[in-house]
């Protein structure tokens, strides 16, 4: 079936990317979420847009900025070790577990990077 397949990605929440296309091309900041059913990314400081709401019981209206998904094909993680934006490897550990990996370095990639 068409349309159904899994897609995954290497990237993970809190890690820092960079993104590589759009009008916000060059910026770094850390990814807030990820929605893998539509394949998109919210990072901080990046694809800021500007949403116009009305008033209501809890919120005063006016002009709010947000950021907004972008395409995870769009993004580049930044390897901690090297600080330049890199492709990922997966490696299986002697004990059995998966890290990622630097594809220019060789450097494991912590699952949680602050």
């Amino acid at each position: 079936m068409k349309g159904l397949e899994k897609k995954k990605t290497y990237l993970r929440k809190n890690d820092r990317v960079m993104v590589m296309a759009g009008k916000d091309k060059g910026k770094v900041g850390r990814i807030k979420m990820i929605d893998l059913k539509k394949y998109r990314a919210i990072v901080e400081g990046a694809q800021i847009v500007k949403r116009h709401t009305k008033p209501g019981p809890r919120t005063s209206g006016g002009i709010i900025e947000k950021e907004a998904p972008i395409h995870i094909s769009n993004l580049m993680l930044i390897c901690p070790k090297c600080t330049d934006p890199v492709r990922i490897g997966k490696k299986i550990l002697e004990d059995g577990s998966k890290v990622r990996v630097c594809k220019k370095c060789g450097e494991a990639i912590p699952t949680e990077s602050k």
